[in-house]
């Protein structure tokens, strides 16, 4: 799936927001949470999300979803990361 079909998905899923989101390289952030359900697209780079005792490596073309208040944790690959978020 690319950008254009993903973005258009999120918008039938009745996703209001649709942002690019970049991180940089190493990066990272520690155990948060968002007010917001989110669902995104990796673009570029990679990004490593830990939550619920698990950790899952996201690679350009893979897609993760997170619920609204779901504590998680973020880590950045060496290029950083780059993103299309859908947040409801």
């Amino acid at each position: 799936m690319d950008q254009n079909e993903f973005e258009a998905a999120l918008r039938r899923d009745g996703f209001g927001e649709i942002v690019i989101v970049e991180r940089p390289p190493n990066g990272h952030l520690d155990v948060h949470t968002h007010p917001f359900e989110a669902r995104a697209l990796i673009l570029s780079g990679e990004i490593s999300l830990s939550y619920n005792g698990t950790e899952r490596h996201l690679r350009a073309g893979e897609v993760f979803h997170l619920a609204a208040g779901q504590a998680h944790a973020e880590t950045y690959g060496p290029e950083g990361v780059r993103y299309v978020v859908g947040r409801r």
